[in-house]
């Protein structure tokens, strides 16, 4: 059983916990593809032939408040909310339910469109549910937090796209505009969010006995209280999954009045999209920032997507809003894509 970068628990620990929560061993473990994060799992098959026959242990190296799964996994199982059941814990290790590897991502890119868009309105759905849960803490998106995503575009995506770090003018476009989405942001009505609402981060749960497949959230651990849109925003300017505009605005129309207070259809709108710019720029920085610095070029391929549907987004925006004009020109001036040269620096420290 293997210990990735050398920062994970102990094989033994999870072993341990396992015996301590279900009184099994662990006959074998599989590493599972780590994400942009430090968190890590394994997939275990347990010993015995009672359920579950599997587990899947999540391996946090730096444990804390601010990564814990529970309260947060408990208080959505209360209100009846899709998420993995969980079997016990130890330091930095939860023992969760395998749910398979049937992400939203990777059925959408196999199901024909009107199956696709059933199973994305499925996911639409659970957005008002989450928000119908009173506000169970007081995190929640703030100007501090969106302006560090204005910091990630300045310091790790434009020295990148430009060849050249940003000039003050560059800087102060990109300030105002993602100033005034932190203004606009912060005027809005606080709901919970899930914060990080992808396709990749809803997998359907096989079907059983008592229930139909139906998709399940998991990393839960970040959420917060944003904005309505938020995380509509997330699931459909989702840069790993291109939706068809289509298909992505018959959702909106679908989900808006089902949200708790619904906003109207312009300030709906409106929020949508400023909280897409910032969404997606943050989006980019961290995919280039994983292949410059950690030598993790798995994500470049999203940067296409990811820029189209920013210059989207921006230019539906700079119809309302003037103020994000200049952050809409350095736009038009990138290229369509951005790549990491081979020999960055990742590749010097290797």
């Amino acid at each position: 059983m293997g210990s990735p970068s050398g920062v994970d628990p102990h094989p033994a620990e999870i072993a341990r916990a396992v015996d301590a929560a279900l009184g099994r061993g662990v006959a074998a473990a599989l590493p599972l593809p780590p994400g942009l994060d430090v968190r890590r799992f394994y997939r275990l098959q347990l010993t015995g032939d009672t359920d579950p026959p599997r587990l899947v242990a999540r391996v946090d190296p730096n444990p804390g408040a601010a990564s814990d799964l529970e309260p947060i996994r408990g208080l959505l199982a209360q209100h009846g909310l899709p998420v993995p059941a969980r079997y016990g814990s130890a330091r930095g290790i939860e023992l969760l339910e395998d749910l398979g590897d049937q992400s939203l991502e990777r059925l959408a890119a196999g199901k024909p469109p009107r199956q696709r868009d059933a199973l994305y309105a499925e996911a639409c759905e659970l957005v008002p549910r989450l928000q119908r849960i009173p506000l169970p803490f007081n995190r929640a998106l703030d100007a501090e937090l969106i302006m560090s995503k204005a910091l990630k575009w300045l310091q790790w995506t434009l020295p990148l796209a430009l060849g050249r770090p940003a000039s003050a003018s560059e800087s102060g476009a990109v300030n105002a505009a993602f100033g005034l989405i932190a203004r606009t942001c912060e005027a809005a009505p606080a709901r919970l969010a899930h914060r990080d609402f992808k396709a990749a981060n809803l997998i359907q749960r096989r079907a059983s006995r008592n229930q139909p497949a139906h998709l399940c959230m998991i990393d839960l651990q970040d959420a917060f209280l944003a904005p309505p849109e938020y995380d509509l925003v997330c699931l459909l300017r989702d840069s790993q999954v291109q939706l068809p505009e289509t298909t992505v605005q018959a959702l909106l129309e679908r989900t808006r009045p089902e949200l708790p207070a619904p906003p109207g259809p312009d300030e709906f709108a409106r929020r949508f999209d400023l909280i897409a710019v910032a969404r997606i720029a943050k989006d980019i920085s961290h995919y280039l920032h994983a292949a410059s610095q950690r030598g993790d070029r798995r994500y470049l391929r999203f940067v296409p997507t990811g820029l189209s549907n920013l210059r989207a987004a921006t230019l539906r925006a700079q119809s309302r809003d003037p103020e994000i004009s200049e952050f809409a020109e350095i736009l038009t001036d990138l290229p369509a894509t951005l790549d990491v040269p081979a020999d960055s620096r990742a590749r010097d420290k290797a």
